[in-house]
C-alpha cells in the first residue's frame, strides 16, 4: 500500500492550505487515517486524526482551525487548514491504519505518506 500526500506550499499568515493524502493498493479497508507534522528540530507530532465512522480528534494547538475529514471511496484523507500561523511551519505527514489484502490472506498496515512542506511566512 502508498499514500500520496499533497497541497503542501507556502502561505502568508493568516491564510489556507488543504492537504491531501490518497491510499493506494491492495486495501481492504481503512481505520483511522490521520496528520502528523514535524518541524525542525523538534518530534513528530500528532494534528488531527479521523477514525472510518467519523469521529475526530485534534490536537489543541489547532482546535478551530483546521477540519479533517476522508473520503472513504476514494481512501483520501484531507486537511484543511485556516488561519495558518508561523508556528504551523512543518513537514505534514499522512498515516492510515490499513487493512491490506495479501495473497497468503489480509493484514493490518500501518502506513505513513511521504510529507509535504507547508511553510508560513510573510
Amino acid at each position: 500500500v502508498q499514500l500520496q500526500a499533497s497541497g503542501g506550499g507556502l502561505v502568508q499568515p493568516g491564510g489556507s492550505l488543504r492537504l491531501s493524502c490518497a491510499a493506494s493498493g491492495s486495501i481492504v479497508s481503512i481505520n483511522t487515517m490521520g496528520w502528523y507534522r514535524q518541524a525542525p528540530g523538534k518530534q513528530r507530532e500528532l494534528v488531527a486524526a479521523i477514525t472510518i465512522g467519523g469521529t475526530t480528534n485534534y490536537a489543541d494547538f489547532v482546535k478551530g482551525r483546521f477540519t479533517i475529514s476522508r473520503d472513504n471511496a476514494k481512501s483520501t484523507v484531507y486537511l484543511q487548514m485556516n488561519s495558518l500561523n508561523t508556528e504551523d511551519t512543518a513537514v505534514y505527514y499522512c498515516n492510515a491504519d490499513i487493512v491490506e489484502r495479501l495473497r497468503i490472506g489480509t493484514v493490518r498496515t500501518p502506513a505513513w505518506g511521504q510529507g509535504t512542506q507547508v511553510t508560513v511566512s510573510s
